[in-house]
């Protein structure tokens, strides 16, 4: 087995709501060596860790992570709708390697994912049917939420069965840097809110719609200095980035849940994957990062952030 890893922030409001030409030229060349990343390891499995926005996971069920046996794709914000190229043996095979390593690990057979996990397979490889790929959801925004050990165990559990595997494995995370776009929250909300939530009721076509437009208000708010949210926190996205660059994982562990919300919004949580992908390449031996972007994108809602990592 031969293993990378890459981790890649998303934004539904790419192309919706965009910061100034330099700074998209900025994260468009730092995409751009990811992809090029990816193309010359050329993987025959993709292990894509992501959140959820409350389009496939709800609190009727919650779990705090969740492998997929099979996918589909909502399509939100104009992302690619439709099935991921799930390798379904291998997907299992992980699933029962994680679960003979003490993790419990929750198994969809028909995963509703969204452009968390559409966004990096669109970026990279140029939609959701081009690559073997095993999703693997890890929540990132709907509490109780449990500590950084847990993830980390989890990755590592996976890294260490996927390299049973004996293929070439791109461990990818999607989400995060620091932000806190307006995302709903259970506790407090008013019973059609709260029904959603729990129940997970599709939206209609015009929900859809409006709930969209609302986040990329919120983005051009934000970026007007007109919006109550969180402010993006490159110190502490950095903070994270040193500690993934120099594999010291274990050092996460004292990170804690209230910690990292107040320090980097309602949705930190998402660095989550990259805590995943990170661990389970770490799984595989030791390793260094090759390449490291960052930039704060206001427009975006986004601590954005590309890094790309291969064994020593």
């Amino acid at each position: 087995m031969s293993a990378t890893t890459i981790g890649l922030s998303h934004s539904p409001l790419i192309g919706k709501n965009d910061p100034a030409p330099e700074v998209v030229a900025r994260v468009d060349a730092a995409v751009d060596e990811a992809r090029r990343f990816a193309e010359k390891f050329d993987p025959e499995l993709v292990v894509l860790y992501a959140p959820d926005h409350y389009n496939g996971f709800f609190y009727k069920e919650m779990p705090p992570f969740c492998l997929a046996t099979e996918a589909h794709a909502v399509g939100d914000f104009g992302s690619q709708a439709g099935p991921l190229s799930v390798d379904t043996d291998a997907a299992k095979a992980i699933a029962q390697g994680v679960l003979d390593r003490g993790v419990d690990l929750t198994v969809s057979a028909r995963m509703t994912v969204d452009h968390g996990f559409v966004q990096p397979l669109e970026v990279l490889f140029g939609g959701i049917d081009q690559v073997p790929v095993v999703p693997v959801f890890v929540n990132g925004v709907a509490t109780p939420l449990g500590p950084i050990s847990r993830i980390r165990a989890l990755g590592s559990a996976i890294g260490e069965a996927a390299a049973a595997l004996d293929k070439r494995v791109l461990f990818l995370g999607s989400g995060g840097l620091s932000h806190d776009p307006p995302v709903p929250v259970l506790e407090g909300a008013p019973p059609r809110v709260a029904d959603a939530l729990i129940e997970g009721n599709p939206p209609t076509p015009e929900q859809r719609a409006r709930g969209e437009e609302r986040v990329i208000q919120a983005g051009r708010d934000y970026a007007a200095g007109s919006a109550s949210m969180i402010p993006i926190n490159p110190t502490w996205d950095n903070r994270l980035l040193d500690i993934l660059e120099g594999g010291t994982l274990t050092d996460l562990d004292s990170w804690t849940v209230e910690e990292m919300g107040r320090e980097g919004g309602g949705s930190a949580h998402e660095v989550r994957t990259w805590i995943a992908a990170f661990s389970s390449l770490a799984a595989t031996g030791a390793y260094r990062m090759d390449s490291r972007f960052y930039e704060a994108v206001p427009e975006w809602i986004a601590g954005f952030a590309v890094a790309t990592a291969t064994p020593l």
